[in-house]
């Protein structure tokens, strides 16, 4: 007995017992029942690592399992059989969505957050703060903070519990918040969270199915429906299960669902069901008669594929995707269904696909972790010094004062205690390191992480608010599909882009083909030679043609006159166009509309009609055509469908005992299948495909065959073996595809039109200009792949040089890069010596500081050479080798521009990962179909454009938008801006956490290092609360240095989150060390000020309580100054939240120390506030602190300035006078100067799958409407503009960095972004006032 069992990791074959030939088709996972080959019953039983087997004739067999849980590769089922499929154990239908339940909330959640370390960290101060010896602390200065932590990530959890992956770092909003108030919202959140989702959970469990038992229909809820039972559905109706459709109420047993549940798309989808189980109809006793038996595949989470056989009455049917209707999916159309239940509950593929989405961290969150750590080991060695501090302190000095200071009871040394100092010393000096541990915790951010999720939210917000990037068209607008991303897209440095629907509106017109050797669609004057297109230029009137539609446009009258002639060549084109494919057409309100599953199919159907051959109906094994006003039918014998490996399709067809096949393809595909005496037809029309190519069109072969009856039905047999084989099905139906589609026949070659979007080619120009790399991935050829480049600004003609990698074998391969790579070594030490006097290095596509700061580059001064890359896919996929791969990134990283052509799905991701893994780069990839969904889940960023495609880009990616040109916004504007924000809250959240806790180290020297604390604990509880939160806070949502139109319009302003130049572990330790100098400050100068001050009536202010009161004022004011030097855009709530908090602390001072209150620092506040000395010495400390700030930073303002410095002084003069011209941008065309068109290429765009359901009975019934079509791309108008002022502010603004060469005025830019901003519109002569540009710096 063979039994084969599947292991988590692989597919692992035991021998049971070799004297029987019983086969298991099943995983081990409970008592288990097969069949053997000669229909013997066996059962398995699992008994830990070993299954016993026992036969229906009483034997028995055993065996040992693998290490690990085997899986199911095999499901066998029966209709109307519970008792067998019992045995099974498959999974019921009930679903559960929510996380927690009432009984394991609490312990749950809490168990997956203290395995973050900040939260244990906090836990273990909770604890050591409930020790009395060595608590200096109240116990709710931590436990307050605690239970924000563990409250605030509860609400977290809960409200992402299935839309979005918990984060895993999360802390609390501040370092306190009030007990009550959190805990209160907590229990509201988590009762109201819990409910919707149990409700939600209950309301799909509880729908209602009309059920077959035991011969009649019963209702009954959905989690009661097994595998194995016969379901019926009505109209409109969300299906139970994953089911395998029976019968139907339509023609042919059609059924039509909407699956927008599943892939988000609206269009209606159409299932059939087998004819012989069509047969059963509606009639209730046939189908509690039915008993087949269905083999198919176990679970998965593969939505467009299902493998099974079916066998009932001694025939074997064979059971695809076609026949399968999903979970989730909606009966939209149809009457009423039957469907036989295969999978339930979690082993739909519903489900099965719901599973929790990568959560992606970004840089910033694994340096902050990093410095987290060393936060940490700063803390420790604090705390070290301390503790050894107050062991000596004890043993020289405290022990001589124990009848004022005595040691506890517990200490040895002490007068309750024997032992020596020395012993008593140690003692305390080792609970003093947990006592400052605890007093100087301040020093880890604690809040630090919930503050970050509150500002990643607030910028999430900003993206969906913007009505910039609302697309008015489709309704929709940008959408952050992640809250923690947001500064990641300040940081992009290379985007890989799909071309079809992503740079272009995948939105096709059929513009010229070649025929017989002679090229159409060019229009021509009298004399026969070609003119261009204009909209004066006349159209082909196809009025003739009742079928005509009026969107169709073509120039060249040739062709239509070839049609009315009879041209037998030109007649078997548009033929060919008119029966191979798997449009559906359907009348509506007396139209005939053509469904097509994509755009491009969809245009050669149309241009066949308008042309007289109009595709009428099709039946499951019928193709009904008109040929100028005569009907033609056609017996459709089998459809070869498409797939990515294929890159074509065929139809074979009988018409009057004749068969055919038709066929369509992508050129190189097409060619190697002709017969030999086509190579004079195949030079001519690769010459007319390479024209259509350099007009940027997307081109299509057309072949035929004839066949005889005799080799048709030897294949036809082949091809039903293959269709119904259990094992690599796919690979034999390819073998038998492959083997019928030779020694074709050469028809001609179409061209279509993809039309770019508008603004790609400025979106383009203008990110390249920001530094960031493009890396075009397409399925395109090359020729279409290097002119959609030129169109896209992608290549100019600027480059040096654009190299071809196209070798057929790794050795060729290899050679070319090597060659291509050697070349721009030797291209560049020409350049070695203007670079070094410049000081920069130039590569990637940019130009560098050798110190690592782009920002004040002058690259006007320097223009480095310019490279570009083309690559093949049947060349990359040798170059993504091992062997090879770091060769094709050396040379991809010396290119500035690179376009992989001719590339599969999977090799984007390859291409995506290869960077990732070898380049510390932020790399982001955007596309709109499915086919985009690997490299999108693979970049640090994924980007999904809603397009013609459907939306599974979409609902793979991390933001989604609706047109490539609003990826320049999200970047230079809001991703900018996130990264600005995000970096200066960092700067300053450090540097006030460090000015906090380190006055209490400054202090330790004057308490004998016993871990007193110099504030008040309800001012340590409230700092980072109340006192200091709201502005840092407003300042990271709302700053911005520029705004969106000059961070636009300048794009060099993105260089600094390139090279992580704001934010880094240098940065970080300069706001550690200006907070320690801040705290040196805070405290020596406020000690030395009131060491001998007394109040005018004598009471000493040196206490205690007085210092601590004094200190605790001044850095409040303080740290909120400098709050308020660091806010570049001030908003009313800036002003309210920075003078705000400091009046509010004032307020709440004087009043919680008031005596009603009788706290301990009763009198304090008002005795302090009534001193001079104190408010002396507050100016006096802020004053040393702020003025050294503002000097150097005016000094960086007056001698180095920024680009950002010198966009800012253009934004406020602009503002200050009020101009209304606009500022011109002088930059050189990047527009390739060549007299063609400047349109897209070409992809085999179509989708596996249509062809068998067309062929068993496919009739497409209404579906939604397709997009409205969109205008061309209207290409911005290039001049040059001399400058000629002298005056020194604009000197000073145009002199570094601001005109990149190569950049393109952005007058015609989308609209969007300049209607709303004429008010920026400014002379470009400026007074030449020196005085006025010292006041505007300043």
């Amino acid at each position: 007995m063979d039994g084969r069992f599947v292991e988590e990791k692989g597919r692992e074959e035991d021998r049971l017992d070799r004297s029987m030939s019983v086969v298991l088709r099943f995983s081990i996972a409970g008592n288990e029942t097969f069949l053997d080959d000669a229909g013997m019953m066996l059962k398995v039983r699992r008994k830990k690592d070993r299954v016993k087997c026992r036969h229906d004739d009483g034997m028995f067999s055993s065996v040992t399992l693998p290490s690990s849980e085997a899986q199911e590769i095999e499901r066998h089922i029966k209709a109307n059989d519970p008792n067998y499929n019992l045995q099974f154990q498959y999974a019921n239908n009930y679903i559960c969505t929510y996380k927690y339940t009432i009984l394991t909330f609490l312990p749950k959640n809490l168990f997956e957050q203290f395995q973050r370390i900040a939260n244990g960290y906090f836990l273990i101060l909770l604890i050591l703060q409930l020790i009395p010896a060595i608590s200096s602390l109240p116990w709710y200065t931590t436990f307050v903070p605690l239970i924000s932590v563990l409250g605030l990530t509860a609400i977290k959890d809960l409200i992402d519990d299935v839309l979005i992956p918990a984060i895993s770092s999360l802390t609390p909003l501040t370092t306190v918040i009030p007990l009550v108030v959190v805990f209160g919202l907590t229990c509201l959140k988590d009762g109201v969270d819990d409910f919707r989702r149990h409700q939600s959970d209950n309301t799909v469990n509880n729908r209602k199915s009309q059920v077959l038992r035991d011969g009649k229909l019963v209702e009954e809820s959905w989690h009661k429906v097994v595998v194995g039972d016969i379901i019926k559905m009505d109209n409109n109706q969300f299906v139970a299960a994953d089911l395998l459709l029976l019968s139907t109420s339509e023609p042919h047993s059609l059924c039509y669902i909407e699956t927008a549940e599943l892939d988000g798309e609206t269009n209606l989808k159409v299932r059939q069901a087998l004819d012989d189980t069509a047969e059963m109809g509606n009639d209730i006793h046939k189908l509690s008669a039915f008993d087949a038996e269905l083999v198919c595949e176990a679970p998965n989470n593969n939505l467009s594929k299902f493998e099974g056989t079916m066998k009932w009455k001694n025939n074997t049917y064979p059971v695809d995707n076609e026949k399968i209707l999903l979970r989730g999916c909606v009966l939209r159309n149809t009457g009423w269904c039957y469907g036989l239940v295969v999978f339930a509950g979690k082993d739909t593929k519903l489900m099965m696909n719901s599973g929790k989405a990568v959560f992606k961290r970004t840089h910033i969150d694994r340096l902050m972790n990093l410095l987290i750590v060393g936060i940490i080991a700063f803390l420790f060695a604090m705390c070290t010094a301390m503790s050894i501090a107050s062991g000596v302190w004890e043993t020289l000095v405290g022990q001589h004062f124990q009848d004022y200071l005595p040691w506890e009871d517990y200490i040895p040394g002490s007068p309750s205690k024997d032992g020596s100092v020395s012993q008593g010393a140690a003692a305390i000096s080792s609970l003093v390191f947990f006592s400052y541990i605890i007093v100087l915790n301040t020093v880890v951010p604690i809040s630090l992480y919930v503050s970050v999720e509150v500002i990643r939210v607030a910028n999430s917000l900003w993206i969906n608010w913007d009505g910039k990037m609302y697309y008015d068209k489709k309704d929709t607008p940008a959408k952050a599909r992640t809250t923690t991303l947001n500064e990641e897209l300040g940081q992009i440095e290379y985007i890989f882009t799909d071309k079809t629907g992503t740079l272009t509106q995948n939105i096709m017109t059929f513009n010229k083909c070649s025929i017989n050797g002679k090229s159409y669609g060019d229009p021509t004057d009298e004399f026969g030679s070609p003119v261009e297109v204009t909209e004066a230029t006349d159209k082909v009137d196809f009025s003739s043609n009742p079928y005509y539609e009026n969107t169709f446009e073509f120039y060249d009258q040739a062709l239509l006159d070839e049609v009315k002639g009879g041209n037998d060549n030109v007649h078997m084109f548009f033929r060919v166009l008119a029966l191979c494919h798997t449009v559906m057409p359907e009348e509506k309100e007396g139209t005939l509309e053509y469904q097509a599953q994509s755009p491009d199919e969809g245009a050669l159907v149309s241009a066949a009609r308008n042309f007289g051959f109009v595709f009428k109906s099709r039946t499951p094994s019928t193709i009904t055509i008109e040929v100028n006003g005569k009907i033609e039918k056609y017996e459709l014998l089998c459809i070869l469908d498409f797939n990515n490996v294929r890159k074509r399709m065929s139809v074979i067809v009988r018409k009057e005992g004749k068969i055919q096949l038709l066929c369509k393809g992508a050129d190189n595909v097409i060619f190697e299948r002709l017969h030999s005496k086509c190579a004079d037809d195949k030079e001519i029309i690769l010459h007319h495909l390479n024209e259509f190519a350099q007009d940027g069109l997307r081109t299509l072969c057309l072949a035929m065959k004839d066949i005889p009856e005799s080799i048709y039905t030897k294949w036809k047999e082949k091809h039903f073996q293959a269709s119904t084989s259990l094992d690599n099905r796919d690979d034999k139906l390819s073998e038998v595809y492959e083997e019928i589609e030779q020694d074709m026949i050469l028809v001609g070659a179409s061209a279509i039109e993809d039309k770019l979007q508008d603004g790609v080619p400025e979106t383009i120009a203008n990110l390249a200009l920001a530094g960031i790399k493009i890396w075009v991935l397409t399925g395109d050829k090359q020729e279409t792949a290097i002119n959609i480049g030129y169109s896209c600004r992608l290549l100019t003609d600027e480059m040096e040089e654009t190299f071809i990698i196209d070798a057929d074998t790794r050795e060729g391969v290899e050679e070319q890069m090597k060659k291509a790579l050697d070349e721009i070594k030797e291209l560049q030490k020409g350049k070695t010596k203007e670079g070094q006097d410049y000081g920069v290095t130039v590569a990637n596509g940019g130009a560098y500081y050798k110190g690592g700061d782009s920002m004040d580059l002058n690259v006007d001064e320097l223009h480095g050479d310019e490279f570009a890359l083309v690559i093949n896919g049947h060349s990359l996929f040798y170059a993504l080798k091992p062997d090879l791969e770091m060769l094709l990134l050396e040379l991809g990283c010396s290119c500035k521009a690179i376009i992989c052509c001719r590339v599969t799905p999977l090799q984007k991701a390859l291409v995506v990962d290869l960077i990732k893994r070898n380049k510390k780069s932020i790399t982001l990839s955007i596309g709109d179909g499915a086919n985009d969904v690997s490299m999108i889940k693979m970049a640090h960023i994924g980007v999904g454009i809603s397009g013609q495609e459907g939306m599974q880009a979409v609902l793979a990616s991390d933001y989604a938008i609706c047109q490539f040109r609003y990826l320049e916004r999200l970047l230079l504007v809001h991703g900018r801006w996130s990264y600005l924000r995000m970096c200066k809250f960092l700067k300053y959240f450090f540097y006030k956490n460090f000015a906090f806790t380190l006055c209490h180290l400054w202090f330790a020297f004057f308490c004998g290092f016993s871990a007193q604390t110099l504030f008040d604990p309800y001012f340590i509880s409230f700092y980072n609360v109340f006192y200091t939160s709201l502005p840092v806070l407003m300042l990271a949502g709302f700053d911005q240095d520029v705004d969106d139109y000059y961070s636009v319009r300048y794009p060099k302003l993105y260089a600094p989150g390139l090279s992580d130049a704001l934010f880094n572990k240098k940065v970080f330790a300069l706001s550690a060390g200006e907070g320690l100098v801040t705290s040196l400050i805070l405290f020596f100068v406020p000690y030395g000020a009131l060491h001998d001050a007394t109040h005018s009536d004598g009471v000493d202010l040196a206490d205690h309580q007085s210092f601590g009161v004094v200190v605790a004022s001044i850095l409040v004011v303080a740290v909120n100054l400098r709050c308020a030097l660091d806010t570049s855009y001030w908003t009313g709530f800036n002003h309210v939240v920075i003078w705000g908090s400091i009046i509010y602390y004032f307020c709440f001072i004087l009043a919680m120390y008031a005596s009603p209150f009788q706290y301990e620092y009763q009198g304090v506040a008002t005795q302090v506030f009534s001193c001079a000395q104190f408010w002396l010495t507050l100016l006096l400390v802020c004053t040393i602190l702020l003025v050294p700030i503002v000097a150097y930073r005016f000094y960086l303002l007056d001698v180095k300035p920024t680009l950002s410095d010198r966009i800012r002084l253009k934004q406020r003069m602009t503002k200050s006078k009020s101009r209304s011209k606009d500022l011109h941008i002088r930059r050189h065309s990047t527009l390739r100067r060549s007299t063609r068109s400047l349109r897209s290429g070409y992809a085999f765009a179509h989708q596996e799958g249509f062809g068998e359901l067309i062929t068993s009975g496919l009739n497409m019934r209404s579906r939604v409407e397709q997009s409205e079509s969109k205008d061309s791309v209207q290409l911005t108008k290039v001049r040059k503009l001399n400058v000629t002022s002298n005056s020194e502010p604009e000197k000073l603004i145009n002199s570094k960095a601001i005109q990149p060469p190569g950049e393109v005025p952005r007058e015609n830019a989308s609209a969007e972004n300049h209607n709303s901003h004429d008010d920026k519109r400014h002379d470009d002569k400026q007074h030449d006032d020196r005085h006025v540009m010292f006041s505007e710096k300043l």
